[in-house]
């Protein structure tokens, strides 16, 4: 913001792209350092209340101790605040003192500082992505449309016959006439309009399809950090922007194209009838798209907010959906309750506030071109009174106004409509402007033969100014060895893994597995050869032999059993009285988390992988099954990468590597225990 305010024009994306941070958010020092890369010059200060008019603005406060606003201004009894939460607000001082922390940014132009026009807007195909028939079809509706006002534009002269030649000579031969004629007309405008409406239909699909289908199709090209850094309601209320624009694309702009065509051509129509009338008709117009463009930033900026607040109520409700046992244990319903229906209210509210400007430009536009009206009929009766005007011509100029002024007032609402169009815009090119993985372009390779995995001085942080997770840390897997991964929680084990397969890049270092760098092989060309289980790992909804096959449309049976075998949940699956074709529920919800856990292993397991990593993948079963599931992947030969924290799983490994701040400090061969004549009794064959 306090960029853009000094010619700046730098876009948000742009800055995720070259400032990325996590989703914890920023420190003061990170912002300063954002602000010197731009240009600016930077002075931090703490200060009282009554010293903020004495700031150079706009500049960045720091607000309710978890997070930062712009101060716009400042004056005798009120401050104006530009807050990301909720958009431009006016507060009195006894307001600010209550959000306000004494801790304030200015930031003024420095020598290195360069102005920038801004970037060139999103165009429609970039939102889009490739569709097919697009255009044509578009051409089809405008023709259509164009055909259907040319009969709108005979009805008029209809009534204008009927007065002045039928009413004047009695002559009932020409009433039939022209009634026939303008009959088939209608018929002939039914039959048009009904295919303009079907073919509206069919584009509005079809755009639809492709274009969801584009969407999402990108979606799942994006990084894992694009997901950690945003909350799930905030990304479906971004896709939903897909179907506002859609419908603006296939209806509202074939309208605007007819409207602005019909005005002109009814505006013709009127010059040539009178151009006194015709400039009374033009002065409420222009009344009207004054009012209109003044409200326009309101109305965009109650918009969005309507947006956010609708996307806040939306992740409550899914984050709610998601943690409902937690939620039931703690006894929280009544809190989650509450809020849940204070951020409905807060939507309703914005709503509500929509609304009634809504019904403010109605009443303005009925109240102008109502007062419009009467002048015109006023100044066209003294017209007919004089003769200048047959009484025909005073109800056909009439009929062409009123068409005027219904399609010049529909123009103005699409243009402004157009105009909202860039939020929805704005809001959808988060996903789609968003790079995919940059591996992805990379071409397909065959996999490593060899599983050696090593690396050498891997380095990563979630965002500038952040702590490190991992510093020059580095090792070494040899092919067919089974490592553990021990260390203290949140030492950064779970981030190793996660760089290990790819989906997240190193903030410094490298990963090479077959002696081929991952960066430049690609970790889809490596996934081939790779089976995993993270700790937050999902099923899906559908059947326990989908969900173990991830819904392979070749599955292999034989195989799927026995990849269940292996993670030691083949005898539970086999006691469902649906067997493998037993539904999971959502998410996994029917079975228990031991159960999930080793469905998941399964998972992992029946892709027959060479290289395998388990980030806890044992932690939710008891001491048999984990010991019977570790012996399993003990006598798999390919290579294991183990996270864990149990002794039994630890010491299935040929070494332990202890991770602590960020790096290997220390190498382990763990001793397998041997077990006792009551374990042996356990675990020997009846």
């Amino acid at each position: 913001m306090v960029a853009e305010a000094h010619d700046l024009r730098i876009g948000l994306p742009e800055l995720r792209q070259r400032f990325p941070l996590s989703l914890k958010g920023a420190r003061l020092n990170q912002l300063i350092h954002i602000a010197q890369q731009l240009g600016f010059a930077t002075r931090p200060l703490r200060l009282e209340l009554e010293d903020l008019p004495k700031l150079k603005v706009p500049c960045i406060l720091h607000w309710d101790l978890n997070h930062f606003v712009v101060l716009a201004k400042a004056g005798a009894s009120k401050v104006t605040i530009l807050d990301p939460a909720f958009g431009e607000r006016r507060l009195g001082y006894d307001e600010v003192s209550k959000h306000f922390t004494g801790v304030a940014l200015e930031l003024t132009p420095g020598a290195d500082f360069r102005p920038r026009r801004a970037a060139p807007a999103v165009t429609v195909r970039q939102l889009t992505g490739p569709v097919s028939g697009l255009w044509r079809s578009l051409a089809l509706i405008g023709l259509l449309s164009v055909a259907l006002q040319a009969f709108v534009l005979l009805a008029p002269f209809y009534v204008q016959w009927v007065v002045d030649q039928v009413l004047v000579s009695a002559d009932r031969d020409l009433l039939v006439v022209l009634g026939l004629g303008f009959g088939l007309a209608l018929l002939l405008q039914v039959g048009i309009g009904l295919l303009r409406g079907w073919s509206v239909v069919y584009l509005s699909s079809r755009l639809g399809l492709q274009w969801m289908g584009n969407v999402f199709a990108h979606l799942l090209k994006l990084p894992l950090d694009f997901f950690e850094k945003r909350h799930l309601g905030d990304i479906t209320s971004r896709m939903a922007s897909v179907q506002a624009i859609q419908k603006t694309l296939t209806t509202s702009f074939v309208e605007a194209l007819i409207d602005g065509l019909m005005a002109v051509v009814t505006l013709v129509m009127m010059l040539i009838y009178s151009w006194k009338l015709a400039l009374v008709t033009l002065g409420a117009v222009a009344l009207y798209l004054g009012l209109r463009a003044l409200a326009y930033r309101p109305v965009r900026d109650r918009t969005e907010q309507q947006l956010v607040a609708s996307a806040r109520q939306q992740s409550h409700l899914l984050e709610t959906l998601r943690g409902m046992q937690s939620l039931k244990v703690a006894g929280g319903e009544p809190l989650r309750q509450a809020g849940y229906a204070n951020l409905m209210a807060d939507t309703v509210n914005q709503e509500v506030r929509l609304a009634r400007m809504g019904l403010g430009f109605n009443t303005a536009s009925q109240l102008v071109f109502g007062v419009e009206r009467i002048a015109v009929i006023w100044i066209g009766a003294v017209l007919a009174l004089s003769n200048v005007f047959s009484v025909g011509m005073l109800i056909a100029y009439l009929a062409y106004k009123d068409q005027f002024a219904q399609r010049v007032g529909a123009l103005i609402d699409k243009w402004i409509e157009f105009r909202m169009l860039r939020l929805h815009g704005e809001r959808l090119a988060d996903i789609v402007l968003t790079p995919p993985e940059p591996t992805l372009a990379l071409p397909d390779l065959p996999p490593p033969a060899d599983t050696r995995i090593e690396v050498s001085g891997l380095s990563f942080r979630y965002g500038e100014g952040e702590p490190w997770v991992l510093k020059e840390c580095s090792f070494t897997v040899e092919p067919g060895e089974s490592v553990a991964i021990v260390g203290a929680s949140g030492c950064g084990k779970t981030t190793l893994v996660k760089l290990m397969l790819g989906l997240m890049e190193p903030t410094e270092g490298r990963i090479t597995v077959g002696g081929q760098d991952l960066r430049r092989v690609g970790p889809r060309n490596i996934r081939r050869i790779v089976g995993a289980v993270m700790q937050d790992d999902q099923l899906f909804a559908g059947s326990i032999a989908d969900n173990i096959s991830f819904f392979d449309p070749e599955a292999d049976q034989a195989r799927i059993e026995r990849a269940a075998r292996l993670a030691a949940v083949h005898e539970e699956i086999a006691a469902m009285p649906m067997g493998y074709h037993s539904l999971i529920g959502d998410m996994g919800s029917s079975l228990s988390g031991g159960q999930k856990q080793r469905v998941i292993l399964a998972r992992a397991l029946y892709r027959e992988p060479r290289i395998l990593f388990l980030d806890e993948a044992t932690s939710h079963l008891d001491v048999m099954r984990e010991r019977l599931v570790n012996e399993a992947v003990r006598n798999l030969a390919l290579t294991k990468v183990i996270v864990a924290h149990r002794p039994e799983t630890i010491a299935s490994a040929d070494r332990a590597l202890i991770l602590e701040g960020g790096r290997i400090v220390q190498e382990l061969r763990p001793q397998r225990p041997a077990a006792t004549s009551r374990e042996a009794c356990e675990t020997a064959p009846a």
